[in-house]
């Protein structure tokens, strides 16, 4: 069989027998034959079986064969080539039928060239007969795919995809434009030894690649210099161009770059199966340039949403829009205050959240801060919660036991959901909050109290005491300041950032790998309505970075399903909606006064009474909410 005589600077020697279609000489430890030369490159050779016959080729560079340097070589028997100071001697034999390999290894194609072979059964197969090249071209995009996979780094990769495309092409420089702006920028500039060019822009045949840029279509020149179309281009003549190949790296029909090899030594250096392989490589390129930078757009969104998360963060609160830069001006103002505030707003939007930053912002930061949802325990039970109960006052009084106002003396008293206490109750409530004096279930003796009370609720007060559900001197003690906190579907600048958050926090947490949100996912979470606000986010984040398997996070993940999104309307639709929601705003904040709201507005009165009888339609009759019958015909 063919093999090969190694003869070391030692003197030393050893055969290679040659087995497989593809065999590699040079330092590497990796190689078919690795040589231990420090003057050879890390594969300086490569033979390839063609035919039933080897053919040697460098990567890059020429080979020296009989003395002579050649780009590639069919190789006949007692060839000699020389690398570093090592002698390979190539010899031809018959090949005994059980020294060739039965199996065809795995991600090489075929070539129009097939030599048979007979495997260790006496079954006839065809070994593939590669072009050296095109394998290269094979292998080179496999190894620039792996470095990807791994790292998306732009300025690594792209120095990474010229270098394979300078090898393949076996040009002795080129250069990787990438469209900034309209216009092609280098990125990349590299030599066959795979170093950095200084004086990238001025290596280059502006010609050249403005006809590219045109027709986005490859194109190779052979000689340069004798070109009818170039030979009279400044930058051909100056730089005394032979050989030059650029191809355009498109996505989608869209121009993204350019890359431009070149050799200034040798004419006719590149051929047209040259240009062919580089156009294939270039289109492997572009969709790994493009999920790069994709990536990369990502990670740099990534960064800018930690730092708008630290520009936007108020103690423990996040919050950069203007509903929620609002309420921390206000909250800065009221912390240092022992008045009482009541904290409205849906549910899930971090009303307990907001209490607990006064509480820690205020003089009474050193004190407790205990809080009850007086929607929570049983009305048998909530007076006892509050007041505390002495032993016998009731079964199961067992023993003497203070109440959470108690517990709260000299610190803060947070109570959630006051929208839901009991009348009888709320009469002992403004009493305790009047006197500051509380009494026991069963005791006749008070127990005095030095707290500050903060109020949360979801329900619109104002509409509960025109109910007569909520005592209205009970609703004046307790907002005496009101903080509103907006709907999540209204902090739309909000929802990444709190998105953000909550993954930094339960990676940390749950021990698991950082996860970043993909493009999918922004866009959804941007056009979910959020009905449970940020508790129904936080959730649905947490379970995420749990079951989540991949480093981005998809709509899937986040169980945003197209059918929960909000639906994209027309454009005039949505404007009609906004104009209604904000009038109605605006006649809520004038207590239905329509003249005012007119002038606020700058419309004609009638403009709100036709908006006002519209409303009462599509109510049924009913009026806004906040509004009453006196108002509305205010004139």
């Amino acid at each position: 069989m063919p093999s090969l005589l190694i003869r070391h600077p030692d003197g030393r020697e050893r055969t290679v027998h040659l087995v497989k279609p593809i065999t590699r000489v040079g330092r590497a430890a990796a190689n078919e034959v690795p040589l231990n030369d420090p003057r050879v490159a890390d594969t300086a050779l490569v033979l390839t079986a063609v035919g039933g016959r080897h053919e040697v080729s460098g990567l890059g560079a020429t080979v020296v064969v009989n003395e002579r340097r050649r780009d590639a070589h069919v190789l006949v028997d007692r060839d000699v080539m020389r690398v570093g100071d090592t002698l390979v001697t190539y010899s031809t034999q018959a090949a005994p039928a059980d020294a060739l390999p039965a199996v065809v290894p795995t991600g090489v194609s075929p070539s129009r060239t097939r030599a048979p072979t007979t495997d260790p059964d006496g079954h006839t197969h065809e070994l593939p007969g590669l072009a050296v090249r095109e394998v290269h071209l094979l292998e080179s995009l496999a190894r620039v795919s792996r470095r990807v996979l791994e790292s998306h780094a732009i300025e690594p990769m792209l120095m990474d995809l010229l270098d394979e495309a300078i090898q393949v092409t076996r040009a002795d420089k080129g250069l990787l434009l990438l469209m900034v702006g309209g216009r092609p920028e280098v990125r990349a500039a590299r030599n066959v030894s795979r170093e950095t060019l200084q004086d990238a822009a001025e290596r280059m045949s502006d010609s050249i690649v403005r006809r590219v840029l045109e027709t986005q279509a490859p194109l190779i020149v052979s000689d340069a210099l004798e070109d009818p179309t170039f030979r009279t281009s400044e930058s051909v003549v100056n730089l005394k161009l032979l050989s030059v190949m650029c191809v355009p790296l498109t996505q989608r029909g869209q121009l993204i770059g350019l890359i431009y090899v070149g050799n200034d030594r040798l004419v006719n250096r590149f051929e047209p199966r040259s240009l062919d392989m580089l156009t294939i490589f270039a289109a492997q390129a572009s969709l790994l340039l493009q999920n790069a930078l994709l990536v990369n757009e990502l990670q740099l969104d990534n960064v800018r949403l930690r730092e708008q998360l630290d520009a936007g963060r108020f103690g423990d609160i996040v919050g950069s829009a203007d509903g929620m830069q609002a309420v921390f001006r206000r909250l800065e103002k009221i912390s240092q205050t022992d008045i009482s505030v009541l904290i409205t707003g849906e549910t899930g939007t971090g009303k307990e959240l907001v209490a607990r930053e006064l509480h820690r912002r205020s003089p009474r930061a050193r004190g407790p801060f205990v809080t009850i949802n007086c929607g929570a325990i049983p009305e048998n039970l909530l007076e006892s919660e509050l007041f505390g109960h002495v032993r016998g006052a009731f079964t199961g009084a067992v023993a003497t036991r203070p109440g959470r106002f108690q517990a709260a003396s000299g610190g803060t008293l947070f109570l959630d959901e006051i929208g839901e206490m009991p009348p009888q109750l709320q009469v002992k409530l403004l009493r305790a909050l009047q006197e500051r004096v509380v009494y026991k279930v069963g005791d006749t003796r008070g127990d005095a109290v030095d707290i500050r009370v903060l109020a949360a609720t979801n329900r619109v007060l104002e509409d509960e005491v025109r109910k007569g559900t909520f005592r209205e001197d009970l609703y004046y003690r307790l907002n005496v300041v009101t903080l509103k906190l907006p709907p999540l579907r209204e902090r739309v600048p909000d929802i990444v950032l709190l998105a953000k958050y909550f993954l930094d926090r339960y990676a940390r947490e749950l021990g698991t790998r950082p996860r970043e949100l993909s493009q999918q996912a922004l866009v959804a979470m941007n056009r979910y309505a959020w009905p449970g606000n940020i508790r129904e986010l936080e959730n649905r984040i947490k379970k995420a970075v749990v079951l989540g398997d991949k480093a981005y996070l998809t709509p899937e993940d986040l169980d945003l399903r197209a059918d929960e999104l909000e639906p994209i309307v027309p454009l005039a639709q949505a404007k009609e909606d906004f104009q209604r929601r904000y009038i109605n705003e605006v006649l809520v904040r004038n207590r239905g006064n329509r003249t005012k709201t007119a002038k606020d507005l700058g419309v004609d009165p009638r403009t709100i009474f036709r908006h006002l009888e519209a409303e009462r339609a599509a109510r049924g009759g009913s009026l806004l909410p906040g509004l009453d019958e006196e108002a509305e015909s205010e004139p």
